[in-house]
């Protein structure tokens, strides 16, 4: 019997004939995640489909910053959940994906930055210290339905960051990355220049768990939940 630390792990790898066949649905617009599902060879299949939902939940409903991310990502996910999966034209299985990213400093949920200012106050604050990056995600499925997610988690990288200089921070602010970005930082772009280290996955700072949705995905199918 294989040990805790040996047992294997499906991707997608194991189902790419079975994915082939699938209509996956990312419901968010960003142009990461939709590089992430590009990774993952699922490119070609991938519809993109921006969720409507305000993002408005209470941050203070949720005891841990990574609950709030994954509520949201399925409130995102169950607003396209509910127009896609009962209007299926065929019997191709259908997946509908939706993901939020935020970092939590000291417990505080640092979400995009409001202007530059903004921007600068939150990269002061990562200065030379560690910070979490939690990732939500919610899978909707046409074998489950659009009532309730058929898996619904998150995942969380710790990031360290080297001490920045007020003028190294404006710099950064003023090439307009950090505007889009939980955090006020991009680690596949300029901002990774500020990154000392990473423990966990990296995709999950740029976006989305890449390694961990593949496992969850592969669980999903071989349970018959897709």
């Amino acid at each position: 019997m294989m040990s805790a630390a040996t047992q294997q792990h499906s991707t997608l790898l194991a189902h790419k004939a079975f994915m082939d066949g699938c209509r996956v649905v990312l419901a968010s617009k960003s142009p990461r995640r939709k590089e992430i599902f590009g990774l993952m060879g699922l490119d070609e299949r991938l519809e993109v489909i921006v969720s409507e939902f305000e993002e408005d939940l209470r941050k203070a409903d949720f005891p841990q910053p990574g609950d709030y991310a994954a509520a949201t990502a399925k409130f995102k996910a169950a607003e396209v959940a509910a127009k896609v999966l009962p209007a299926r034209s065929d019997n191709r299985p259908t997946i509908v994906v939706g993901s939020d990213t935020i970092v939590e400093l000291d417990g505080t949920i640092l979400e995009k930055p409001d202007d530059a200012q903004h921007a600068f106050r939150m990269l002061k604050s990562l200065s030379g210290r560690r910070h979490l990056v939690h990732s939500g995600v919610a899978v909707f499925t046409g074998a489950c339905g659009s009532a309730q997610p058929a898996a619904c988690w998150y995942d969380t990288t710790s990031v360290e960051f080297l001490a920045m200089s007020d003028d190294e921070i404006w710099a950064y602010v003023e090439s307009g990355e950090p505007m889009d970005k939980a955090g006020a930082y991009g680690i596949q772009g300029l901002g990774g220049q500020f990154v000392k280290g990473v423990e966990g996955c990296y995709f999950n700072v740029m976006g989305f768990p890449m390694s961990k949705f593949g496992t969850c995905l592969a669980k999903l199918i071989e349970s018959g939940k897709v």
